[in-house]
């Protein structure tokens, strides 16, 4: 079973989630959090294997929160953070992906999607499908001042990982990566493990953003 934990300052949204998600065979609703302080508390307290955390909520937000659950945590495994908003370009969607969450959901897409991104998600996949999401990554790691010295780490990657970064960075699935570069699909789960290990970062989403802010990959490429 998956357990989820569902912050939102609207009560009739962690309601709604909350009965959409339990409903499924596979997850089960731990609890929820009114805002980004008793998120924290709550994730501490109940252990939950994704947390679904709305970027906008009153005493502490979305992104603080996100950084307090996953830089002040002992567990060694960290719960996922799947970001949600109503806004399909905004800044603090970027900072929250920066500050280890492992991809964004927008707040009206279908109900079948949100079941799908919290098993993505509590699988290790980040949450980078959506044309929105490599949209709003391209356009806030290309603003001017964004990009980064590249990280020693970059320089550990062979040039057959750095060719399969690339193409995470640009939205691209495991199947896809295979087909491209006509590989089988068991060779690229390979390479990305590898590709996260040496980066030092938890997973997919992660990945893009090094692969962005550092220059690696750039918007229109």
């Amino acid at each position: 079973m998956i357990k989820v934990l569902i912050a939102d300052d609207q009560a009739m949204v962690r309601q709604g989630f909350g009965a959409l998600l339990g409903a499924q065979p596979d997850l089960v609703v731990v609890g929820d959090a009114a805002n980004g302080a008793d998120a924290v508390s709550a994730a501490r307290r109940l252990d939950p294997d994704v947390v679904l955390m709305d970027v906008r909520m009153p005493v502490l937000d979305g992104i603080a929160a996100t950084r307090q659950l996953l830089d002040g945590r002992s567990r060694d495994e960290p719960p996922r953070v799947l970001i949600l908003t109503t806004f399909d370009l905004d800044d603090y969607v970027y900072e929250a992906l920066r500050a280890g969450a492992s991809g964004f959901l927008l707040k009206d897409a279908p109900a079948a999607d949100l079941v799908n991104a919290v098993r993505v998600v509590a699988a290790g996949e980040g949450l980078l499908s959506p044309s929105v999401t490599r949209r709003l990554i391209a356009e806030f790691a290309t603003r001017p001042g964004q990009h980064r010295p590249r990280p020693v780490s970059l320089t550990s990657l062979t040039d057959r990982e750095t060719e399969v970064l690339r193409l995470i960075a640009r939205g691209r699935s495991n199947g896809e990566i295979a087909a491209d570069l006509v590989v089988a699909e068991q060779t690229v789960k390979t390479h990305v493990g590898r590709i996260l290990s040496k980066l030092g970062v938890r997973d997919r989403a992660q990945a893009v953003v090094v692969a962005y802010e550092s220059g690696l990959v750039t918007a229109g490429e």
